[in-house]
């Protein structure tokens, strides 16, 4: 892709933005004492902190500065400051922040925005509550120990008087702030734990819902790039007069990601780049093909690589009474997100505002200040709904494109992609290659395991500088598997192409658990072992990942019969701070077509804040890792991606759903994430069920006719 993309360092990264998949969990910048100080004295609503305010009729506005892209932040993370605050529920309304940093990192990815957010927003919550009920105290004459908060108003609890929040407003903004407020115990808890109705539902409904392709600014022009079809190729000249006469086409421009057509509508600046006539040099990338890749990963799997893993002696199982092996490859796969990148920029010799549906606001914030040549706190960036993320909107090429367009034409910008484009110029889930072994003893115990990654590095592609050779996220699912096995080697060895990778959702997660569930299998088959029983033993005091194998068996009548030609497979993976375990029931019919029947998930993700949520992001998790594992494939031929929409790269439909149920564990510890825990069990639970069913056992993905097709 020719998108210019400028390289930060990692601690600038981690500085500003939290991305999908690393797992970071960054410090928050809370200006509590001065935001509160400033408000007061400009006579505005009570704002204690960055995250809520309380005007003079009660109302409660709460900021959510993490992206919605239908995991429910727009809900959920009001739900922990209207909570510790005791809001009236059906007084708080939501409003996206602007790109800030004050307040802390606004990234979202990596399913860390409750994680990241539980403490700091209750606390937000508690300091507004306790200088509420002091300023009621005072009014009272009376200690604020006599003092409770509840449902939007302060009650004095001898004589039963009260005070709404929006009668104590103004008294309350004159207070300090509380520098470590008393949370509530989880026990008094009125709206944490509830499956509240989404804050942000009634205007999807509506169709009021602001998405990026909803935004339009005065004056704004339509845009579509033309880019190179070669990974790596850039422009070599072109001829923009038979796409000046288009009607409707206002300019074409030349900016680093190609070349751009300007019109009044999209429909002009698409008809306008048909009939562009581009010249492309291709570079090197020209002879690249998914055939050739999948050849260098397997050449590479011969050398040793960095060692992620070494417990014992991994020469164990070169003397151990049977010996296991296999070989698994896993491919490209693209976001496909059901709203295409697109960004409306306004770049001005003074500054700029953008309107973007994006994961990353503040680095796209810092990306288009560069291109403008002006501070960060000059570029006002909004940040949109988006229609789909997963990891995708994490990477501010589109948003970097839009600036680069606009400033080029003098104008507001809505450049838009088509699914073509968004399909052939992806960040794609990396492809890999993997070798693996078991050794087990004359009494059928596994004495050792070793495992060797081969897969291209996000973190060097994108930032560089991985350390001797180790990439620890792509090793992610392979390296800390949470088995009991007394001898285990992983190592990885660095695989990168023309091809540019990125964050897809549960990252490494959605590729190295499906092979380590799988060989577990081959393993407890060759051992005649039962898979569901072979788990749990291995698991030994891992109490929380082998509650959820046991629910999710029990609740899926493991070992119960199943009618003919079905069969059931087992999955588990912690991840994302999450624990996550997958039954599915499976049938092949005798063309080698793969029909789910049931999937019965248990999770335990901590404590809970809207289990309705939980529920809808386990199903989400489950339809995106079934696409994958029955569609998913990226292929490459001649430096290009042959695939470029949904009829040569299928969606998993409503008829090919399964019955699936969620069981949610029970739990006090903190927190986990769960936008993307339910993904990495469902496909080796699948292709578990396949091996049970038929016999055959799949070591590739995406599972294909040809592979099952009985004789």
């Amino acid at each position: 892709m020719s998108a210019e993309i400028v390289k930060v360092s990692r601690r600038d990264f981690l500085r500003v933005t939290t991305t999908a998949g690393t797992g970071l969990v960054l410090g928050l910048y809370v200006p509590w004492q001065r935001l509160a100080a400033a408000a007061a004295e400009a006579g505005g609503p009570f704002a204690p902190n960055v995250f809520l305010d309380i005007d003079a009729a009660g109302a409660v506005t709460i900021w959510v500065a993490k992206s919605e892209m239908g995991q429910g932040v727009r809900t959920s993370l009001p739900m922990l400051v209207a909570e510790e605050l005791e809001a009236d529920w059906s007084r708080v309304r939501v409003e996206p922040a602007l790109a800030d940093r004050k307040y802390g990192s606004m990234g979202t990815g990596g399913s860390t925005s409750v994680r990241t957010s539980w403490e700091p927003l209750r606390k937000a919550g508690a300091a507004a509550r306790e200088m509420l009920v002091e300023a009621a105290a005072r009014r009272w004459g009376s200690a604020a120990g006599a003092c409770r908060a509840e449902n939007g108003a302060v009650i004095h609890t001898p004589t039963g008087r009260r005070l709404l929040y929006g009668e104590l407003a103004a008294a309350a903004a004159k207070l300090p702030v509380p520098e470590n407020p008393a949370l509530k115990d989880p026990k008094d808890f009125r709206i944490l734990g509830r499956s509240l109705p989404r804050l942000d539902a009634p205007e999807k409904v509506d169709g009021s819902a602001v998405f990026g392709f909803d935004v339009k600014v005065p004056g704004m022009l339509y845009a579509t790039v033309a880019r190179c079809p070669v990974f790596g190729g850039k422009v070599a000249g072109f001829d923009a007069a038979r796409a000046r006469a288009v009607g409707g086409v206002v300019d074409v421009v030349q900016v680093p990601s190609g070349v751009a057509v300007l019109a009044a509508s999209t429909w002009a600046a698409i008809q306008g780049r048909e009939a562009l006539q581009v010249r492309w040099d291709p570079g090197p990338g020209a002879g690249l093909s998914s055939a050739g890749i999948r050849r260098m990963l397997a050449e590479k799997a011969k050398q040793p690589g960095a060692v992620a893993r070494h417990d014992g002696d991994a020469t164990a199982i070169e003397r151990a009474a049977k010996k296991i092996e296999a070989v698994y490859d896993m491919p490209f796969l693209a976001h496909a997100t059901l709203e295409p990148m697109n960004c409306v920029a306004d770049v001005r010799p003074d500054g700029a505002e953008v309107w973007a549906a994006t994961q990353s606001p503040q680095w796209g914030q810092g990306e288009v200040a560069k291109i403008a040549g002006v501070a960060a706190d000059k570029v006002r960036f909004h940040t949109t709904l988006l229609g789909g993320g997963f990891g995708r909107r994490a990477m501010p090429d589109f948003v970097i494109e839009a600036a680069h367009v606009s400033k080029a034409a003098g104008k507001p910008v809505h450049v838009v992609w088509t699914r073509e484009d968004d399909m052939r110029h992806d960040y794609y889930r990396p492809v890999s290659h993997h070798r693996l072994a078991a050794g087990a003893d004359d009494k059928g115990e596994i004495v050792a395991w070793t495992h060797r990654v081969v897969a291209p590095s996000i973190t060097e592609q994108i930032f560089g500088g991985v350390e001797k050779g180790l990439d620890e996220g792509a090793v992610e699912g392979a390296a800390d598997i949470g088995y009991a096995i007394p001898n285990m080697f992983v190592d990885y060895v660095m695989a990168n192409t023309a091809v540019p990778v990125s964050w897809w959702r549960s990252v490494y997660n959605s590729q190295n658990p499906f092979v380590t569930e799988c060989f577990l299998d081959e393993v407890a088959a060759a051992l005649a072992k039962d898979p569901y029983e072979l788990r749990l033993q291995l698991l030994g005091d891992d109490r929380r990942l082998r509650g959820v194998v046991e629910l999710a068996g029990t609740r899926a009548g493991w070992g119960e019969p199943l009618p003919a030609g079905r069969g059931r497979g087992i999955a588990c993976r912690f991840s994302f701070g999450s624990y996550v375990a997958h039954v599915a029931e499976v049938s092949v019919d005798k063309n080698g077509s793969v029909r789910v029947h049931r999937v019965v998930g248990a999770v335990d993700c901590g404590m809970v804040v809207n289990p309705d949520i939980i529920v809808a992001q386990m199903e989400s998790g489950i339809l995106y890792g079934l696409t994958a594992a029955l569609k998913g494939e990226i292929t490459i031929e001649g430096g290009r991606v042959e695939q470029g929409n949904f009829d040569d790269y299928e969606m998993l439909r409503m008829r090919d759903m399964p019955v699936v149920e969620v069981h949610i564990v029970p739990s006090q510890e903190a927190p986990g994430g769960i936008g993307e825990p339910g993904l990495p069990p469902i496909g080796p639970a699948v292709a578990n069920a396949v091996f049970a069913a038929t016999g055959i056992r799949v070591r590739h993905l995406p599972l294909r006719p040809e592979d099952l097709r009985k004789a």
